[in-house]
Formats: structure tokens, sequence, C-alpha cells
């Protein structure tokens, strides 16, 4: 039975084209970690379209400090993968996030 709240649901407005990088030069099999899809939504927003903090947060339907939470983690697994030379799979919405039911918001992002 799972513990604590259950998660919210955090709007994806736009889901990767591409869903895996892998490094070059590696020889063997070189294992992978996994960005979530709000993981890759959160940096999406605030990192590459430069929102705040608190814009992200209302554009994905979470507050500032759960954002803060998804970023720090999303942060960690991406240089956890180029660090160690893994590939980085991006997972597809599941459960606990939805996509944008229209685009209006994602003029906003």
């Amino acid at each position: 039975m799972p513990r604590g709240r259950p998660k919210k649901h955090r709007i994806i407005h736009k889901e990767p084209e591409i869903r895996q990088f892998s490094p070059r030069g590696r020889i063997g099999r070189p294992g992978y970690v996994t960005l979530e899809a709000d993981e890759y939504e959160a940096l999406r927003l605030a990192d590459y379209k430069g929102l705040s903090q608190k814009e992200a947060a209302v554009s994905m339907g979470v507050s500032q400090q759960t954002l803060s939470r998804i970023l720090k983690r999303a942060r960690k697994t991406l240089i956890e993968g180029v660090d160690s030379g893994r590939i980085i799979n991006i997972s597809k919405a599941g459960k606990p996030a939805k996509r944008s039911p229209d685009k209006s918001h994602e003029a906003h992002a």
C-alpha cells in the first residue's frame, strides 16, 4: 500500500520528440537514467523557456515548492547521466502527469 499523499496531476504542455540521448565513445553497455515527463517539462519551462519558478509552477498546475523539488530531482538525474556516461531516457507522461487540454497555455510557456 502506497504511503504519503498521492501525486498531484502535472500539466505537460509539450512532450519531447526525442526520448533518448546516448553517450559516444563509451564501450559496452553504459546503463541509463530516466528523466520523468514532469522533470522534462519543469526543465523546459524554467531553464529553456526562462520562466520564473512561480510562472512554471502555475503552468504545470503545481505549487512553487513542488516545482523546486521536481527541478532539483531533474538536474540531479541529468548530471548523473552526463557524469557517468549513461544513456538518458525521457519517459512518456504517465499517471501523475497529464497533457494540456488546449494550446492556449503554450503561448505563455
